[in-house]
């Protein structure tokens, strides 16, 4: 698109980066990147070593940045997705780690950012990412205390009102931003379900 005076915007979409859950691989948004179209922006999608919960968040975050950083280098802005742990995890990235700074939209999807009561029976060790999701985690509190790092960027919130695996479902929202209840009954189909899928992509493809 050119300016009255012949200069050139660049009008690229923002990378943008896909942050699984703990018994997920990258493969888990295969449905979401189909609902995306073929101009889909540029995409990361890390595998993370989660270990079943056993990788602590903090550490998991650590290696979101790197994989951030290698594939965009430091200071490409990005928007950032993250479904159930993975959104806990991205942002711990963003309010911890500085990833705020060159996040332009955080959307999450079920993501237990007060806690779930499926955590609380999981001790520490040797399971410390899902520990780390327990309601009232040294965690969740730190992240909940200050949210000066959430200020500057566009986040969303969509949950499932019935989810089994954020418990109860109202606990997967952050503490800013847009909330969206999504029509569906189950953990798994907000990443299967075309009711989910319809609004996730939307919001992605926003400009």
């Amino acid at each position: 698109m050119k300016q009255n005076s012949g200069s050139t915007i660049n009008a690229s979409p923002l990378p943008l980066v896909l942050v699984h859950g703990m018994l997920d691989t990258p493969r888990i948004f295969d449905r979401l990147v189909h609902h995306l179209g073929p101009a889909c922006r540029p995409l990361l999608l890390p595998a993370l070593p989660l270990r079943f919960g056993m990788t602590p968040i903090a550490e998991s975050a650590t290696l979101l940045a790197e994989a951030i950083e290698a594939r965009f280098g430091d200071h490409q802005p990005v928007d950032v997705l993250g479904y159930s742990m993975g959104g806990v995890i991205a942002r711990t990235w963003l309010q911890l780690l500085g990833g705020n700074r060159r996040t332009r939209r955080f959307i999450s999807v079920g993501s237990p950012h007060h806690g779930t009561l499926t955590a609380q029976p999981w001790p520490r060790r040797p399971m410390a990412g899902i520990a780390d999701l327990k309601q009232g985690s040294a965690l969740l509190q730190r992240l909940n205390s200050d949210l000066s790092g959430l200020a500057a960027i566009e986040c969303c919130s969509f949950y499932s009102g019935l989810d089994l695996v954020v418990l109860p479902g109202w606990r997967a929202v952050l503490p800013v931003g847009e909330q969206r209840r999504l029509p569906v009954l189950t953990h798994p189909q907000l990443l299967r379900d075309r009711q989910a899928l319809e609004p996730l992509a939307a919001e992605l493809l926003r400009a």
